[in-house]
Formats: C-alpha cells, structure tokens, sequence
C-alpha cells in the first residue's frame, strides 16, 4: 500500500521538472466491485504502456487487497462507506459520524494527491466525489498544473433522473470548473449517457468515446481448485460483488431445481458481498442439485470466464466488458433499482445483437418462472458470440487511453507538462 510521507509534499513538483509520469486514480468505492474493478484495468494498462510510470488508485473497497496489480500501481485505502437498502450512506467500520468519515476521507485523498504530486488524476464516475470530497484535491491539483480527467462508464442513469442529480451535486459545474477531458467508456453509436444534461459546448468538446474497456486474463493463480463440473462446458453465473446478486442466483438455483434436464450445468459466483444468510440459503439448495456448483468469490475471475461456454449476469460494466473480451455468449438479467444502468445496457446491446436479456429480476421471486430461466439458459447453447456484431472499435478502450495519455507522459518526462501556478500544501 503506498503510504503518503507529508515531508515529500510538493518536493518534485514544478515547470521544467523532468521525471516518469505518476497518476492518481480516484475510484468511486459506496457500492459493489465495479468502480474499483474498472479503475484496476485503467490502472494495469496504463503501467503496461508505460512501463515507468507509478498510479496510486484511492479506494474505499474493503477488498482491494484482494486483487492483484501490475507493477507500477499501488493503491490507498480509505475509510470506507456503504450504501443502505433505503439509499442512505453509513460508515463501513469506523465507530463515527457520516460526516467525520468524509472529512477523514477528504483528507486521506488531498494528502495522498500533494505528496504523488500527480501529473494526471482520473476521477471515476463522481465529478464531485462522494459528497463532495474529492474538490478540494481537483482545485489543489488544477492549481498545480495536473491534467483532471473525468471517466464515466457507458450508461449512468435515466436521463430524467441523472439531470436532476448531477444538478443537485454540483457536477455540471464542476465539469466547467475542473476537467480537461471527459472519457466515456463506451460508443457513442450504442449509448450517449450525457445527451440530456445542458451542458456547454467547450464541455461537450472536451468528451471521448473510448470505446469498451477490453479485459485480458491475468496472471493464472497459484492455487486453484475448481468444481469438477468446470472439466466439461458449463455456464458460469456471476452477480459481480454480489451484493445486489441473490434474486438472480435464487431464479438460475429454483431453473435447475425444476428442469433438472438442462443440459449444461451451473457455476455459481457468489461474489465477496453477498450476505452470509443469503449465500448460506442457497448452498443448502445448491447441494442437493447434480448440475449445479458454487464458489464464494474469485479476484481472477476471467480465468472462469474464459473456460465457461456461456454466462449469466445482471449486466453490470464490467462483466458486461468481459462478456464482450471473452466472448462469450451472454444472458443479461438486468436489474431496475435503484437505478436503470443494466436495464438501458442490456437493451441497447441486445438490440445491437451482443447479448440477450431476460427481464422481470425486480419483481418479488414468487413470480420468477424457473421454466423461463431454464428456456433461456438452454438457448444459450445456440447463441452466436458477441464477435459475431461487428462493431468497429468496440474493445479500443485501453488502446484509446494509452493513445491519449502517451503525449501527456512525455511531456512529464521532458518537464513540458506543467503550466499550474504552485501553492503553499496547508
């Protein structure tokens, strides 16, 4: 874990200063895998492409540490926070108030980013961060020279319901204030998540459909024993953290339990958050099942991925990304709260002949039709792969980035990239 030493504050910093590129990735942390998981693919890249540059990523997610980085990227936890069923926010650990958290958590960020003295920061999702801790780093850091980067992933919210929001966070004006660049993890031929926000023209210039995140396999695992069924074809089914993950594990669980015809079978990933009641309930009915097996959670996940004929998953970003780099065909059940992120996903990339969907997750289970999933897991078998929709550049994303940021780094290297005008670190 990089540790900011306060000495160090400021100590390279200045126009004329020549030295490898260093980069700060704020990853977004209140809920689930994804923006840490999204954040490590930018971060694993980047360092590959260069390989002397140094990313620290700055993340909530209590498991962090459970993934591996490519040499080069280290990362600094904060105290983390967690999003309640009603949609309210509580402290993951510490025995303190909401508000505290955030201030320790402002002062972790703007710490860590004074003493890497960044030369690019990329915030993930969040203009503003989370309650709006990450502006005091994006003014100090805009002040030094650093070049800002906002990364949003290919759908964020109904527009009806982003507009508003983004309004009441002040994330509109942050963009104008702050950010050099926008980069947008998707096509714009497939989703423009930013069509309906009234945003000014020198900000919509600053936007850049990257293209899809691409996901490689990382290094194989040193010990990994995994169910026998996964010798044969099977179907891997994921929920991502999992958090949000039982109502789909309970329908593909209650399709084998009343088709146990089907004729491939079933591996379940929990993922790291869903609850020990849930994962517990389940086990005991996956146990009486032939064809169906379960794991609690896998850091290196591709690695199933890329030996499963098929998978099912509740369309998330990244699963979606790696649907589309493994490819493999894909059944999305999308959920629809709180917001519709999955539900637009899945429509738009069923439509454009990457994947199918099932919908009705959100109804209460009791009218989930195992039949209906059970139909739907046997037409996988016949469903063409992803690559099979030709879309030009739809896996470009890290190959656009690196593109991008490449001019950036060499400016750090010949001391040409900072232009700020430098202040006190208080």
């Amino acid at each position: 874990m990089f540790q900011p030493v306060p000495g160090a504050f400021g100590a390279s910093w200045g126009a004329g200063v020549k030295r490898a590129p260093r980069v700060l990735i704020y990853s977004h942390d209140t809920f689930g895998l994804g923006h840490l998981r999204r954040s490590r693919a930018i971060a694993n890249a980047l360092v590959q492409a260069a390989p002397d540059a140094s990313v620290v990523i700055v993340t909530g997610s209590p498991v962090v540490g459970s993934f591996d980085f490519g040499n080069g990227v280290d990362f600094v936890r904060v105290p983390g926070v967690v999003k309640l069923p009603d949609g309210d926010y509580t402290t993951l650990n510490l025995k303190i108030g909401l508000d505290e958290a955030v201030a320790l958590r402002e002062a972790i960020i703007r710490n860590t980013a004074l003493a890497l003295d960044p030369d690019l920061v990329i915030v993930d999702k969040e203009p503003t961060g989370f309650r709006g801790e990450i502006l005091p780093t994006l003014q100090l850091m805009k002040q030094r020279g650093a070049r800002l980067v906002l990364g949003i992933r290919d759908v964020m919210d109904e527009p009806a319901l982003l507009a508003p929001e983004w309004e009441r966070k002040g994330a509109v004006q942050a963009l104008v204030d702050f950010y050099d660049d926008i980069w947008i993890y998707g096509l714009r031929r497939l989703y423009e998540p930013l069509a309906a926000l009234d945003l000014p023209e020198a900000v919509r210039n600053r936007i850049t459909y990257t293209g899809y995140l691409r996901r490689e396999l990382p290094d194989a695992p040193q010990f990994s024993r995994y169910p026998k069924l996964t010798r044969g074809p099977f179907v891997l089914v994921t929920t991502g953290g999992g958090g949000d993950g039982p109502a789909l594990l309970d329908w593909v669980v209650s399709a084998y339990e009343r088709d146990p015809d089907i004729p491939i079978p079933a591996l379940v990933v929990f993922g790291p958050f869903v609850s020990r009641g849930a994962r517990q309930s389940l086990m005991g009915r996956i146990a009486k099942l032939e064809k169906v097996d379960a794991i609690a959670f896998d850091s290196k996940i591709e690695h199933l991925m890329q030996k499963a004929s098929a998978i099912v998953a509740m369309g998330g970003y990244n699963t979606f990304c790696e649907i589309l780099s493994m490819d493999k065909p894909g059944l999305i059940v999308p959920r629809k709260t709180p917001r519709l992120e999955q539900a637009i996903r899945a429509q738009f990339a069923e439509e454009a002949g990457l994947v199918r969907q099932l919908d009705g997750l959100d109804n209460p289970p009791s009218t989930h039709d195992p039949l209906e999933m059970a139909a739907a897991i046997r037409a996988l078998m016949s469903q063409p792969k992803p690559s099979q929709a030709v879309i030009p550049d739809l896996l470009d994303g890290l190959e656009r980035i690196g593109a991008m940021t490449r001019p950036w780094f060499e400016d750090a290297r010949t001391g040409r990239g900072r232009s700020g005008v430098g202040m006190a670190a208080e």
